[in-house]
């Protein structure tokens, strides 16, 4: 990959493995440690046909989380994020349908992987806000016991007593108040009112209340959500699929501003996430010829104010990324 990009890009040979154990958390650790922000790419990731290839993309997982992580095998990285006995649930940014869902073959590799590492089926729960949307993106509803669970928060329904703050008041999920651990899995997706949606904007997916969040360009609510104890805890890592994203007319699907990216960004600073995502978006835009964020007057103020000093929930500062890209073809 050509240094095209305005983030330092740098492996760490033989780094030692993040924070061990069960022990990641959001944010950085310290101010003179940067964030790791991992891109991997596979151009033949849709052969032979245009739906991807299940085993490419369990490769394209793999390769991820290895480079991630530094690990030696592809079942290292998941101790790194659970531990046996625990309740993990894969929260999905479903609601583009199946063209800009993450992938039932990425879902399936990860559920895989999770068991190795030693969760039960029956521990994991794959969900959405709606079930309807899970559907939609081509997954299939099962809450039998034992097994992994497809559902969304409609079926299981919200905790009865709300949580706040700063300008957020709402109810969670009970699928994520449940969880020891969510692996947040977003697509990546310019959005009419924020900019971008990416790993902080899915979390409006786990609560009650998300249409009373959308004013001032959700700016502070999206830092304030991610601030609450339950999310910023729980929610310990993004897997997010790239194979297809979009670069304007968002966040609904348009295939007109659809674009194959082929890959999966993985990380665990969520700001850091966001960050590299709007780069990526405001690239295609100019590729494209369209304004930048800004100047269509989306400004995405939410990434800043979630990397201020109240919030402290990442980074937003290139020079504090670690971008690593690798291509696998």
């Amino acid at each position: 990959m050509q240094n095209r990009r305005e983030f330092v890009k740098e492996v760490v040979a033989g780094a030692a493995v993040l924070r061990a154990g069960t022990q990641l958390a959001w944010g950085l650790p310290n101010a003179t440690q940067k964030s790791k922000v991992v891109i991997v790419r596979d151009v033949k990731l849709r052969t032979p046909g245009p739906a991807p290839d299940e085993k490419r993309v369990a490769a394209l997982l793999d390769h991820a989380m290895q480079t991630y992580f530094s690990a030696q095998n592809p079942v290292q990285p998941w101790k790194q994020i659970v531990r046996p006995g625990q309740v993990v649930s894969l929260k999905l940014n479903a609601l583009g349908g199946r063209a800009i869902a993450p992938s039932v073959a990425l879902v399936t590799a990860i559920c895989e992987r999770l068991q190795q590492a030693g969760i039960k089926p029956g521990d994991i729960t794959v969900w959405e806000r709606n079930s309807r949307d899970l559907e939609a993106a081509g997954f299939k509803l099962s809450n039998a016991p034992g097994a992994v669970r497809f559902l969304g928060s409609d079926t299981v329904g919200y905790e009865d007593t709300s949580v706040s703050y700063g300008s957020v008041t709402t109810r969670l999920s009970k699928i994520l108040t449940r969880s020891d651990v969510v692996i947040n899995m977003p697509v990546m997706k310019n959005h009419n009112i924020v900019g971008v949606t990416m790993a902080m904007k899915n979390m409006y997916g786990v609560i009650s209340n998300p249409s009373a969040m959308h004013g001032t360009a959700c700016d502070p609510y999206i830092a304030d959500l991610n601030m609450i104890p339950q999310i910023r805890q729980k929610v310990r890592f993004v897997v997010s699929d790239l194979k297809t994203a979009v670069y304007e007319g968002g966040p609904s699907y348009r295939p007109e501003y659809a674009w194959n990216e082929d890959g999966l960004m993985v990380g665990e600073d969520r700001v850091a996430i966001d960050t590299v995502c709007a780069q990526i978006v405001q690239r295609k835009r100019a590729e494209k010829g369209l304004n930048t964020l800004e100047q269509k007057g989306t400004p995405l103020t939410y990434i800043a104010t979630a990397a201020d000093a109240q919030h402290q929930l990442g980074t937003n500062d290139p020079a504090r990324i670690t971008l690593i890209e690798r291509n696998i073809a």
